[in-house]
């Protein structure tokens, strides 16, 4: 990207003495003495949501045993996914190590957890121990069904034109090696968005905007065809910015097909199927195809007794918590954290941000005898990279209402702003987070 002109470097002088996490979605909740504590508190999941809680809870808890059950040992900035996936950033940027994150006395289990009983308190890893708790908080994140896609192979991403942000870092960067492949000549691109709720539900647009973006910086996307395929009646689930996205596909000549989800994927051929909700069934050829897979709770989260039973999120398993505490709806000494819960809105890195304080305050209210008094509004923010160097800064909360909190910001508008925060602002900020300090 070419430097900075006069008026961009200072507003990136202007951001340097802007309180960083603080202006990012908001302040945290006050400080609060210590509770003293000899509670056994077990975190199931170490990603953003899981670590960010338990820093928490180790400041605001004096005396508590705090245990991380997770077996793995790689700590992924997976808002960045798309940078790397897009040509922008380099894959190592995105990887690091949980182990630098999770505060000092806290017992890591490396291990994954096979069994939830809530009846009795307790975890039960795949190596068999079982663990005991007083408390439970489930951050386990999503589960991606790549296999309920016929033909669909995760180790064939990178070839024949097969992409994929969502797999894996090094998913994420062969993805950017088939669509730089692609850029070169253009042709025919087949952009996805499954039925399901899904982590980052912005990803698959950004992927479109900015494969738009490369096909028009290699002189390309006059002889390309870009159609989104989703399989639902809309591309967003907000209408103000659904509507926003359309206009400006339509000005780039992107198409859009509706209640088409992706079945099957000749990945040699590159043949992809779609189904419609009657059942029907038609295949498309493409040069280029972004796959993204139907999502749902873990399985363990899925097959236990914590997942919904009825109603819209029992279908994928998620997490039965009350949405505005985020309690466990049934079993009142268990919270949910982060892109495993059962809510209408809240599977990104920016509700983690807002709720992570929130449930660790209100499982400390637990502790001490009182009704959790914190209450969560379904705060969820998307930087919507439109191009290289534009984005626009999508918040909003469970009833759908845009919520800016950045005054300088119109979330309906492209601002060179926007991109900053995403390409450069947000990783200090999810850092801070991480540490339980944002």
């Amino acid at each position: 990207m070419k430097s900075a002109d006069p008026q961009r470097r200072r507003l990136l002088g202007s951001l340097a003495a802007m309180p960083l996490a603080a202006s990012l979605s908001g302040a945290s909740l006050p400080a609060q003495a210590r509770t003293k504590t000899n509670a056994r508190i077990v975190i199931v999941g170490s990603g953003l949501a899981g670590i960010a809680v338990a820093n928490r809870l180790s400041k605001g808890l004096d005396g508590a045993r705090i245990t991380i059950v997770d077996g793995r040992e790689a700590h992924y900035y997976q808002p960045g996914w798309t940078l790397v996936a897009s040509g922008v950033w380099p894959a190592s940027k995105v990887v690091d190590r949980n182990d630098r994150y999770h505060p000092a006395g806290v017992e890591w289990v490396k291990d994954f957890v096979a069994e939830f009983d809530p009846a009795a308190n307790a975890v039960v890893t795949r190596s068999g121990q079982r663990i005991g708790y007083d408390f439970l908080v489930v951050a386990t994140g999503v589960q991606l069904n790549y296999g309920a896609i016929e033909g669909m192979d995760v180790a064939a991403i990178g070839q024949n034109g097969l992409g994929s942000v969502y797999a894996s870092v090094d998913a994420a960067a062969a993805t950017w090696s088939a669509m730089d492949a692609f850029r070169g000549t253009g042709g025919r691109a087949v952009m996805t968005l499954p039925a399901t709720p899904l982590k980052c539900a912005g990803a698959p647009l950004k992927m479109t905007f900015m494969l738009a973006d490369r096909l028009r910086q290699a002189g390309t996307l006059a002889n390309s065809q870009i159609t989104f395929y989703s399989g639902i009646g809309a591309v967003f689930g907000v209408k103000a910015v659904n509507d926003s996205i359309l206009q400006r596909w339509s000005d780039l000549g992107i198409g859009v097909e509706y209640n088409e989800r992706l079945t099957g994927i000749d990945i040699g051929s590159r043949r992809a199927t779609f189904t419609s909700p009657e059942g029907e069934s038609r295949t498309v050829d493409y040069d280029f195809i972004h796959v993204v897979p139907p999502m749902s709770a873990p399985d363990v989260v899925r097959q236990s007794d914590l997942a919904w039973k009825e109603g819209p999120f029992a279908a994928g398993g998620w997490l039965e918590v009350d949405e505005q505490t985020l309690r466990h709806r049934r079993y009142p000494n268990v919270f949910g954290l982060g892109d495993v819960n059962g809510t209408r809105r809240g599977k990104t890195a920016a509700t983690v941000k807002k709720s992570a304080p929130m449930v660790a305050t209100n499982l400390i209210d637990v502790i001490n005898g009182r009704e959790p008094s914190q209450q969560f509004d379904g705060y969820t923010s998307c930087p919507l990279i439109l191009r290289e160097g534009s984005a626009m800064l999508i918040e909003f909360d469970y009833e759908g209402r845009l919520t800016p909190t950045l005054p300088m910001i119109d979330p309906m508008q492209e601002s060179y702003f926007a991109w900053v925060m995403k390409h450069r602002m947000l990783k200090p900020a999810y850092i801070a987070v991480l540490k339980g300090r944002a």
